[in-house]
């Protein structure tokens, strides 16, 4: 036993002597320490010392190609966090900008001027639709005309205002669309008073109308919706009978100033499904599907007085012509699903990617009297009708669809085909195109809730369906949602 100690006590002698003097010049000591053992046990010492010398360079060497990668992968992180930073401050930036310059003609509208004499103040003080009473101090002169500031632009065209709003979009605002989704929202407020643009967060669903606002000259008002939101006072407000005032509401407000004008008019409802739509917006959605525009009248106060604002008719407001309502929506778990009821009412625009930038020529805005806009949506009605043929071969479907997965179109789908098509085609597409987006958004729309794991072969009979009717490069949106469909089915 001590002779094995001592062995292995020559055998570190060496080893330190080596270390410390690896090219000494009186000879190697592991080699001496060999040669003075000629037995394979000083062999084998080495051989395991070279072993181990070996498998602890390589783990240093690991670790340190382990805290390379982490650093560098670190400083991408930081590098993407610097980017996403600068982006939000970009986008604080603008909205600073549009808060300011909302607040600015809040300001102007509000406002009550200083010549105001003292039995005005008091009678402002006095009424119990304080907000409302202040826009018709706004225009003292009854509704505020709307006039082209180019005389051309009275006979634009549906086509030419569709690449008008798409150059002013890319060259004054940098945001952009393709023509497709143009086309689609303008068609889309041809057949509907209520839009829902949804979509992934950071696709510019807001920031549509309040480009839409910009290009016509007047702003969108921007309703944030409330998780809270249950009922309509949360639109409309209500009358509080401890001050005997009636608490107005920034959406009330807007739509009663829509009255006094005669151009394009949006109310964006922002992020409108925080909260159940058919809950707050139940009412808008019933009057809106009124044919008779005199009916659209909405009961805002039960009694009325002499000096409520002018233009509440014994309580009640009519909704004006030039008023479309934009909705947006984010699709992730903070919100509710939007239900078949609200979509089969509204036009609805997904928006899936961010528009790819390009030149555009310098675009400036413009004046167009809603009456306009509501004439050449008329007008496309008779000049674009949807063929026989179309309609036809659209039965042939619908049958199919009834047949295969107990769906029906029925008469409101129908009633949007026959306003939607005639007001894309003259927005620049194809009747097809037009067909294709209504038989995307509105029929394939409701198959998500269908247990598509079991209805695989009939997916794929309704994409051969399609081929078949229309033909191989028609119907392109449908044909994807269908393969997108039978992949989550997979």
């Amino acid at each position: 036993m001590a002779a094995a100690w001592e062995y292995i006590k020559e055998f570190f002698i060496a080893l330190g002597q080596w270390i410390i003097a690896p090219w000494n010049p009186m000879g190697n000591p592991l080699k001496n320490f060999i040669a003075s053992h000629p037995d394979g046990g000083a062999w084998a010492l080495v051989v395991v010392f070279w072993v181990l010398s070996t498998l602890i360079v390589a783990g240093i060497v690991w670790l340190i190609v382990i805290f390379v990668r982490k650093h560098l992968r670190f400083s991408k992180k930081e590098i993407e966090k610097e980017s996403l930073q600068a982006t939000v401050y970009s986008l604080q930036s603008e909205i600073e900008d549009v808060t300011k310059e909302r607040d600015e003609l809040r300001d102007q509208l509000y406002k009550v001027s200083a010549e105001t004499p003292d039995d005005a103040d008091e009678e402002l003080a006095k009424a119990r639709f304080q907000m409302l009473m202040t826009v018709d101090r706004h225009y003292p002169n009854g509704v505020l005309p709307c006039e082209y500031k180019d005389p051309e632009d009275a006979n634009i065209t549906l086509e030419a205002l569709c690449e008008r709003f798409r150059n002013f979009a890319s060259s004054q605002m940098h945001l952009y669309y393709t023509l497709p989704v143009i086309r689609t929202l303008f068609a889309a407020m041809g057949s509907s008073r209520l839009l829902i643009l949804e979509g992934i967060s950071g696709t510019g669903k807001t920031s549509l109308p309040y480009a839409l606002g910009r290009f016509f000259e007047h702003n969108a008002t921007i309703c944030p919706v409330q998780p809270s939101w249950r009922d309509r006072t949360e639109l409309i407000g209500f009358y509080n009978e401890f001050t005997h005032k009636f608490t107005e509401t920034e959406f009330l407000r807007a739509l009663y100033e829509a009255t006094y004008r005669e151009d394009i008019n949006y109310i964006v409802l922002d992020e409108m499904n925080l909260a159940r739509i058919e809950y707050y917006f139940a009412e808008l959605l019933s009057i809106l599907e009124v044919p008779n525009h005199a009916e659209w009248l909405i009961d805002v106060i039960a009694s009325s007085r002499t000096d409520d604002p002018k233009h509440l008719q014994e309580g009640k407001l009519l909704i004006p012509e030039n008023v479309w309502f934009v909705g947006t929506a984010n699709n992730d778990d903070s919100t509710f699903t939007i239900t078949d009821k609200v979509y089969d009412r509204a036009m609805s625009l997904f928006f899936d990617n961010k528009g790819i930038a390009f030149e555009a020529p310098f675009t400036p805005s413009m004046h167009l009297p809603a009456k306009k806009f509501i004439e050449l949506s008329e007008a496309a009605l008779k000049e674009h009708p949807v063929s026989q043929d179309t309609l036809d071969k659209f039965a042939e479907l619908d049958d199919y669809v009834i047949a295969n997965f107990r769906l029906a179109f029925g008469n409101r789908i129908m009633k949007q085909i026959n306003a939607f098509v005639p007001c894309y085609v003259a927005c620049g597409g194809t009747e097809l195109e037009g067909l294709d987006y209504i038989f995307e958004s509105k029929i394939l729309k409701k198959f998500e809730v269908l247990n598509v794991g079991f209805l695989k072969d009939e997916l794929i009979g309704l994409d051969a369906k399609l081929t078949k009717l229309f033909g191989e490069n028609e119907f392109l949106k449908s044909k994807a949602k269908i393969k997108r469909l039978l992949k989550q089915g997979m």
